[in-house]
């Protein structure tokens, strides 16, 4: 399995693509603004949609991506998610108002999208692929991801604030790479806790819970690009708190598109 980073911003700028990776060539978790990097041959590869949760820097792609090659598709695209989210898209996006409601056109007996309901802890088969759908704990119902390979799991926490459901679920997986968003600086960690996301100080707090000796590397994503020099830098600060002489005992690194791993 590949998978391929297209966007991991949380918000816009120039080079900054909003959430998403394609898995090998079929797959695409979340549909933020970095799909649109794609060639449409690319596009046309891709079946199935999985879906964290509803905001716009999640979902911004999908409408635009089904309307680029829907006509030269001969089946539809699977959009797997939460029925929440299922929900808000038919309600907020694919509504005939700000766009044309891909799950009936050209007809609802052959439509350009389908949508597939998924729980947390649900595992499904995705194209040869085992996803598992992990809890997330956001200001919309949301998920995360764990996709098997044969070396282990690649893990997306998405968008998610305080959650011990997840540690207790990943510390009895094969980990591989972890993936998780530290979205604000700890000056606007009152901001990060109202909204639902980490700041570099939630997150050492979410680290402590892994489970004493297990070591994978951990990806940070969804920085928002006027605070992601300053969130890498408290990041990197973690260390102070240590006893002299003793490392940080997590290897953590940075997210960035176009970055491409395989398992």
């Amino acid at each position: 399995m590949r998978v391929r980073v297209l966007g991991c911003s949380g918000a816009i700028a120039k080079d900054c693509r909003t959430t998403s990776f394609l898995l090998d060539n079929d797959v695409l978790v979340d549909a933020g603004t970095g799909v649109g990097d794609l060639t449409l041959d690319e596009m046309l590869s891709i079946d199935h949609v999985m879906l964290t949760h509803s905001h716009l820097d999640h979902v911004a792609a999908l409408p635009l991506m089904a309307d680029s090659i829907a006509v030269r598709r001969s089946r539809p695209i699977q959009v797997h998610a939460l029925q929440d989210t299922i929900d808000a898209l038919k309600t907020h996006i694919f509504n005939n108002v700000i766009w044309p409601d891909f799950s009936k056109i050209p007809s609802p007996e052959s439509p350009f999208i389908t949508f597939h309901p998924l729980m947390t802890g649900d595992v499904v088969q995705v194209s040869g692929k085992s996803v598992e759908v992990l809890p997330a704990l956001h200001s919309v119902p949301a998920v995360g991801y764990a996709v098997t390979g044969e070396t282990g799991c690649w893990v997306f926490t998405g968008d998610t604030e305080r959650n011990p459901a997840l540690w207790d679920r990943l510390n009895a997986m094969n980990v591989a790479i972890l993936v998780i968003e530290t979205a604000f600086s700890n000056r606007e960690r009152d901001l990060a806790r109202r909204s639902l996301h980490l700041s570099p100080h939630t997150l050492a707090c979410e680290l402590e819970l892994i489970e004493k000796g297990k070591n994978y590397p951990i990806y940070i994503t969804h920085t928002k690009p006027a605070e992601t020099e300053r969130i890498m830098a408290e990041i990197q600060r973690f260390d102070q708190a240590l006893p002299p002489g003793v490392q940080m005992p997590h290897d953590i690194r940075w997210l960035r598109a176009g970055q491409q791993f395989q398992f």
